[in-house]
């Protein structure tokens, strides 16, 4: 049985969170006005994000999602599988990326050239978390909701082998930390 949170560090609370997605929705808003982006989630980790942050957005818009995996545990694989893709017409379109955390930059690169081969207007990116230290891109991140130390964070939608999404705030797993074994 996982401890859930006995060895867990709390980064940010559910109210930190929400007034910082809170002001990340007045600044999309204010980029996007009098237009309807299309905001596409990578599921499953940026649901939780995307659902609070859709409800700051004052603009027309429409939701999809893309589903990806690249993670195994704790650790990256390395390589990006597609497992289920979006079903919108991004064609001539305002896309909105919407991603739980960039840490290596290898799923946001994935995402970026799989979109951009249905010649959408323009793709913006949106993480809840970036992790500047380690990612390797060559390209913009337009909103970022927090920078974080390179440790290995769950709650608030991120997970450790599909548990500890539920949690409400973000936490980091201390490096040595045995409670996540089952």
């Amino acid at each position: 049985m996982i401890k859930l949170t006995k060895n867990l560090v709390r980064l940010y609370s559910a109210k930190d969170i929400r007034k910082r997605i809170s002001d990340m929705g007045e600044e999309i808003s204010d980029r996007y006005r009098n237009k309807n982006p299309i905001f596409i989630g990578v599921l499953n980790g940026s649901f939780i994000f995307l659902a609070d942050l859709i409800r700051e957005i004052n603009l027309d818009c429409e939701i999809d999602f893309i589903k990806v995996r690249s993670y195994n545990g704790k650790n990256s694989s390395g390589s990006i599988q597609l497992l289920q893709d979006i079903s919108l017409e991004v064609k001539n379109r305002d896309v909105i990326l919407v991603e739980d955390i960039i840490d290596t930059g290898l799923t946001i690169r994935y995402l970026l050239e799989r979109l951009n081969g249905d010649k959408p207007k323009s793709i913006a990116i949106v993480t809840l978390l970036h992790k500047p230290r380690i990612e390797k891109i060559d390209f913009p991140i337009d909103f970022i909701g927090f920078d974080i130390p390179h440790e290995f964070v769950v709650g608030y939608g991120l997970d450790y082998n599909q548990k500890m999404r539920h949690l409400n705030g973000i936490y980091y797993v201390p490096s040595g930390s045995d409670n996540q074994r089952q």
